[in-house]
C-alpha cells in the first residue's frame, strides 16, 4: 500500500497504510493523509485572554479555548501531557464542528477564539475551518503553539491567526532536542515569518531548573528577540512547576524568574512579564518612557489600566498591542 509523507511540520512523518504520526493525530489509511480529530475537541473552555497568555491583546475580554488530542512536541514538563501526549481515542472528546465552535464563542462574547492546551499545528485542518468562519463574523484567532510547523502550511496559517503567543522553549538546539524532542530553527523561523506578516506576537519561556535558568541562557535568547523581531514584542518569563517526567525537579526560584526579567530589560526589550507569580511586579505593564504602570494585574485579573487609544495614559506613548 503507498506511502505517504506528512509536511506539516519539521518531523515530515513518512507513514505506510495504518501507521499513525508522530503527533497520533494524523493516519494513512488507505494511501490517504487523513485528520483523526477534525470536530473532536478534547477540552472547551472560556478563560480570560491573560491566561494564554497575552498581555497586549485585547486585555479583560473571555477567549473561547480549544483542544484536541495530540502534540508534534513531547516536552518532559508539559501540564497538559494527558491531551497532548495521547491518542485521540483515549481522550474523553466532543463532536463540535467549526460552525458551533463559533456560535459557542459568540454566545459566549468572546472576542476571540484560542487554539491551545495541546497545539493547533496537530488540528490544522479544523482551526483552519474555524479560523476563516469566525473572520466571517468578526471573531479573532488566537494561536498558542510551540511553532513547530513547516514552512508552506505556516502561510496558510498567517491569513487566518490574528495573534499567536509561541513557545520559545530554549535557545539551543540541545535544550530542544532534549527536552522536546524536536529542532530550534523551526521555531525561530515561525516567529520571525509570523511577525513579519503582521500577526500579533509574544513569547513565552518556561524556566526550568537546571535545563535553560542561567543568565547565559537568558542572554542568548533576549538578544534573539531583539535582533530577530524586535525590543517590543512582549517576553513573558513563565514559573515551572514539577510535571510530567520532570516530578524531580524543584519549581522555579522566584528570584531566577526576577533576575531573567532584569536581563530582558537591560537588553532593552520593553515589555517583560512574569508569569505564574501573582502579584509579582512582573504581571504589570509598563510604559518604557515614563515608567509607570499603565496595566496593573495580580495574575489573570486586571486591577488597573490606564491606556487610553493605545497610548500611554500618562505620557501618551504609543503602546503596541490590540487594545479596543
Amino acid at each position: 500500500m503507498k506511502k505517504v509523507k506528512c509536511l506539516l511540520c519539521p518531523r515530515e512523518c513518512e507513514l505506510r497504510d495504518g501507521d499513525r504520526g508522530d503527533c497520533r493525530a494524523r493516519m494513512n489509511i488507505g494511501g490517504k493523509l487523513q485528520t483523526l480529530v477534525y470536530g473532536k475537541p478534547c477540552a472547551v473552555h472560556i478563560d480570560p485572554i491573560e491566561k494564554k497568555p497575552f498581555f497586549h491583546y485585547l486585555p479583560g475580554t473571555g477567549s473561547f479555548s480549544i483542544a484536541t488530542a495530540g502534540c508534534n512536541l513531547h516536552c518532559m514538563y508539559c501540564q497538559n501531557w494527558a491531551i497532548s501526549q495521547r491518542e485521540p481515542e483515549n481522550t474523553r472528546n466532543i463532536d463540535l464542528s467549526p460552525q458551533q465552535v463559533v456560535e459557542q464563542a459568540m454566545a459566549a462574547n468572546c472576542r476571540t477564539i484560542a487554539y491551545t492546551y495541546s497545539d493547533p499545528v496537530i488540528f490544522f485542518e479544523y482551526a483552519a475551518d474555524i479560523g476563516a468562519l469566525a473572520h466571517e463574523n468578526k471573531l479573532l484567532n488566537a494561536w498558542v503553539t510551540a511553532g513547530y510547523i513547516n514552512p508552506e502550511p505556516l502561510k496558510e496559517a498567517i491569513t487566518f491567526v490574528d495573534a499567536a503567543n509561541i513557545d520559545l522553549k530554549g535557545i539551543t538546539e540541545e535544550f530542544y532536542r532534549t527536552v522536546s524532542k524536536a529542532t530550534l530553527k523551526p521555531v525561530l523561523d515561525t516567529i520571525v515569518t509570523m511577525k513579519k506578516a503582521g500577526v500579533w506576537v509574544e513569547i513565552t519561556n518556561l524556566i526550568v531548573p537546571t535545563y535553560n535558568d542561567t543568565e547565559e541562557d537568558f542572554s542568548r535568547l533576549c538578544d534573539w528577540i531583539v535582533d530577530n523581531v524586535g525590543a517590543e514584542v512582549p517576553l513573558h518569563f513563565s514559573k515551572f512547576w514539577p510535571m510530567y517526567q520532570l516530578k524531580n525537579l524543584p519549581p522555579t526560584p522566584e528570584t531566577v524568574l526576577t533576575r531573567a526579567r532584569e536581563i530582558a530589560m537591560a537588553k532593552g526589550i520593553h515589555y517583560v512579564y512574569v508569569g505564574n507569580i501573582p502579584g509579582h511586579e512582573g504581571n504589570n505593564t509598563y510604559c518604557p518612557v515614563c515608567k509607570k504602570n499603565i496595566i496593573s494585574r495580580s495574575g489573570y485579573q486586571i486591577l488597573g489600566y490606564n491606556i487610553k487609544a493605545g497610548k500611554c495614559g500618562f505620557c501618551g506613548h504609543p503602546i503596541p498591542g490590540r487594545w479596543e
